[in-house]
């Protein structure tokens, strides 16, 4: 079965149980938390994921580092999870989790992607523009820069790509004028 899929099944889960016990707030920040460590601390992340590392090694490692810092419900549940030895596969289940705790909520995660940082004005614009496409769901837009961009922007909502950018357009007078 593809990790994906596991990773969705724990999730589900965790945010059933979540729910249940009124948490699914703090729970969401917990898995944040998890996913902003593993991405910050690189050799964490590649131990969880090492098959050579015993599960037992890995657990008191994350017992260690989270142990005190999560809810104590979290603890239990990676617990439960690294037992079954499906710890590599934690960090897939916090990102499993926080994108089913923004569709419980109504949120659609966008990037943008531009030369120079957004003015409100577009800001606001690009929010819209979403919340029309995603059909009024609340927007959270993550910005990032890339200067080969050259001007424009580049639009990510789920699956679907907008691409306003000059370097795009550039190569495609390229393209129609090597035709």
């Amino acid at each position: 079965m593809a990790i994906s899929t596991v990773a969705a099944r724990y999730a589900k889960s965790l945010i059933d149980l979540a729910q249940e016990k009124g948490i699914v707030e703090e729970m969401y920040g917990d898995m944040l938390y998890f996913q902003r460590t593993i991405s910050e601390n690189r050799a964490l992340g590649v131990l969880l994921k090492n098959p050579i590392v015993r599960n037992a090694k890995k657990w008191n490692i994350i017992n260690a580092v989270f142990g005190s810092k999560l809810n104590p419900m979290t603890m239990s549940f990676f617990k439960i999870v690294a037992q079954k030895g499906r710890d590599n596969i934690l960090e897939d289940i916090a990102v499993a989790f926080c994108t089913q705790f923004d569709k419980l909520k109504g949120v659609e995660r966008a990037t943008v992607i531009t030369t120079v940082p957004l003015t409100e004005e577009l800001r606001t614009q690009l929010k819209a523009k979403v919340k029309s496409l995603t059909g009024g769901k609340t927007v959270e837009l993550e910005e990032k820069q890339d200067g080969k961009l050259i001007g424009g922007y580049v639009l990510r909502v789920g699956d679907r790509q907008i691409d306003a950018s000059l370097r795009s357009q550039l190569n495609d007078l390229r393209l129609a004028f090597l035709n």
